[in-house]
């Protein structure tokens, strides 16, 4: 399962695009989450936004999707930007961005989701784990 996920990102961070008609050159990069505002409790059949915090690093990253995988009751969530080719790009010190998702809850139990935050000194993937209880 972790290989799985570390090979998707690394696949996804890899993957570069070029678009003929304007020139404009960009890859992705999946970045590491801060931190996340998600419900307490879920309720079976309801939608609840959550929305995950990072840091943007330059004025080249824009956000594009997140990387969202889902096995049983387990979600693996992390926001994929693009990155702009660009020579003017600025670096960024503090620029924490939110992106938000809809969950929708399909089952009872808990959901488990493990929100991607990089890499330890090791190059293991590091994860902010929640667990959110359905309720009746």
């Amino acid at each position: 399962m972790k290989r799985l996920i570390v090979m998707c990102l690394i696949l996804i961070m890899a993957t570069s695009c070029s678009i003929d008609d304007d020139s404009t050159n960009y890859s992705f990069e999946v970045l590491p989450v801060e931190s996340v505002d998600i419900p307490d409790e879920f309720e079976l059949g309801e939608t609840y936004p959550i929305t995950i915090h990072y840091f943007r690093p330059t004025t080249c990253h824009a956000f594009k999707e997140f990387y969202y995988y889902k096995e049983n009751n387990e979600r693996t969530v992390a926001p994929v930007t693009y990155v702009f080719d660009n020579t003017n790009c600025e670096t960024l010190e503090d620029d924490l961005v939110e992106a938000t998702f809809n969950f929708i809850v399909t089952s009872n139990g808990s959901y488990i989701f493990k929100f991607w935050q990089g890499e330890d000194t090791d190059g293991e993937s590091q994860y902010l784990t929640i667990e959110v209880p359905v309720i009746d």
